[in-house]
């Protein structure tokens, strides 16, 4: 395994290995030894998955509040996706700043974002299989979110949303920007 650290410390590309042969291939998708030696030191406690139809579907940015918050490892096993992790850890020197990875059932590539980040994917297939290791139970009243378009974040999502409207959820359409969300991060220092 490969570990890429992004321009946001904490935030990491994971690169699997796989191997392959006549019959298909193997890859070790997550081994606790491993990743802590990597530097993730996180108990996951629960994996999720999801499934989305349609190539432009956006979901995200989303985030659960303290004392849920969620560092998650995430993957594509189906299709591809564009991910995104934003820091909206008030008074962070990356406060705002976010970081994107390609992940693809082709490219085995694993994304570890860490408490106090949004995350959100953008489909670039159809039929996209999407799957989260998290640290901590969902708690609905802790769900935190933004939009995907905040002008003061500016994430580029890539050439796949020029002049095409993104499939959204009812409420990721009516998101509030990170300054107007009920985020409740405060940096702490990187760990």
């Amino acid at each position: 395994m490969n570990v890429i650290e992004t321009k946001i410390p904490g935030v990491l590309i994971v690169e699997t290995d796989v191997f392959g042969d006549h019959r298909g291939y193997f890859a070790e998708t997550y081994s606790k030894l491993k990743y802590v030696e990597m530097g993730i030191c996180v108990d996951f406690v629960q994996d999720n998955m999801s499934f989305s139809a349609q190539k432009g579907t956006l979901r995200g940015l989303h985030w659960q509040n303290p004392p849920y918050a969620q560092s998650k490892l995430v993957s594509c096993t189906k299709g591809k996706v564009i991910d995104v992790a934003v820091d909206i850890r008030k008074g962070s020197p990356t406060y705002g700043q976010w970081v994107s990875v390609e992940l693809s059932a082709e490219n085995h590539r694993q994304f570890f974002i860490p408490q106090g980040f949004a995350h959100g994917f953008l489909t670039l297939t159809d039929d996209v299989e999407f799957r989260y290791k998290v640290d901590n139970v969902y708690n609905k009243e802790s769900e935190g979110g933004m939009r995907y378009d905040d002008p003061t974040v500016n994430v580029d999502w890539g050439t796949l949303l020029n002049g095409i409207e993104p499939v959204l959820s009812e409420k990721d359409m009516i998101g509030p920007t990170l300054e107007e969300s009920d985020n409740q991060f405060i940096y702490e220092g990187d760990k």
